[in-house]
């Protein structure tokens, strides 16, 4: 499968060195409205070609499929617009913060027969699926806390776009859908949210709970105010398991503690958590199986988003 890269964003360096390690993908251009700056990455990156325009990669026949990592705001239209020139398309989480517009991505991922991913690079480590391997012994399921956090360099609006409300980041766009994301992987769709937020232009701190299937809580906090901290904590009736480093997956241990507070040690096999992303797109690509991560998880974490968001908001419990 050979990709291109649709934006000179940070993140391309973390999905190339995935790449290289999937011998079923071959990144071989990078696209920027900047000609220079899109040269530049390409020659940081170790990619062939660069080319000055998205549409210039759009147009492309030596591309069957592209990564997305622009700004919140556009990954929707990006990847219509990728989808109607006949590229696959992986997009960067989170694809929006509405259901109508993951809808309408999706929609055109159908009329158009490619396929569509949202990235969520951590649903596909080993250490993800281990993780809910491990969940029947705890017992019933009662309680999931999440947390996720950063600081930026600076809080001012012009420093960074994750701080953009035209670009619609914000600290639950940027880390806090993860939280949600590991909350619905455990436990199922949100049934009712209630939220509170720390707000500049955007959320710069944000804190919820979520009620969800089978009397199982939900609780998370995220922020880009503050030190660095992920952890994912399952708690059930018989034990919990502790995931230190949930997303990165750079050092993949879980820690089963059972009711007489005993410990187990579980490591999970060591991969790149972009690799594993990358297979799972290729293998989609090739027909293989269904993405990992298609519209039906797409729309029920934008879903959890916009109630969320709603919440904080209003002040109101918000059912979904």
């Amino acid at each position: 499968m050979r990709l291109g890269l649709l934006s000179t964003a940070d993140i391309n360096e973390k999905l190339v060195a995935g790449a290289r390690l999937v011998d079923e993908v071959d990144v071989v251009a990078v696209a920027s409205r900047s000609a220079e700056r899109a040269a530049e990455q390409a020659a940081e990156l170790g990619v062939e070609r660069s080319l000055g325009s998205y549409e210039e990669l759009l147009d492309d026949a030596d591309v069957d499929a592209v990564y997305i990592s622009l700004p919140n705001s556009m990954h929707v239209d990006w990847s219509i617009r990728a989808l109607q020139a006949g590229k696959h398309v992986l997009c960067e989480k989170p694809l929006a913060r509405a259901v109508e517009p993951v809808e309408r991505a999706f929609d055109a991922a159908d009329a158009a027969g490619r396929v569509l991913a949202e990235a969520f690079m951590w649903r596909h480590h080993p250490q993800a699926k281990r993780l809910v391997e491990l969940v029947p012994r705890i017992g019933e399921l009662r309680v999931v806390r999440v947390q996720f956090s950063f600081a930026l360099d600076s809080l001012e609006p012009a420093s960074n776009i994750r701080l953009s409300a035209e670009l619609e980041g914000g600290a639950l766009m940027d880390v806090g859908c993860y939280c949600v994301s590991a909350a619905r992987l455990v436990a199922g769709e949100p049934l009712e949210v209630t939220a509170q937020q720390v707000t500049g232009e955007v959320d710069v701190r944000f804190a919820a709970t979520m009620s969800l299937p089978g009397d199982v809580l939900a609780h998370f906090d995220c922020g880009v105010d503050t030190a660095h901290r992920a952890e994912l904590e399952v708690v059930g009736s018989e034990g919990r398991l502790l995931l230190r480093d949930p997303f990165h997956s750079v050092e993949p241990v879980i820690e089963l503690r059972d009711a007489a507070g005993e410990v187990e040690r579980i490591e999970a096999e060591g991969d790149n958590p972009y690799a594993c992303e990358l297979r799972d797109f290729a293998a989609a690509v090739a027909g293989e199986h269904e993405p990992l991560l298609g519209r039906a998880d797409a729309v029920g974490q934008a879903r959890a988003i916009a109630a969320l968001y709603r919440s904080a908001a209003t002040g109101a419990r918000v059912k979904l």
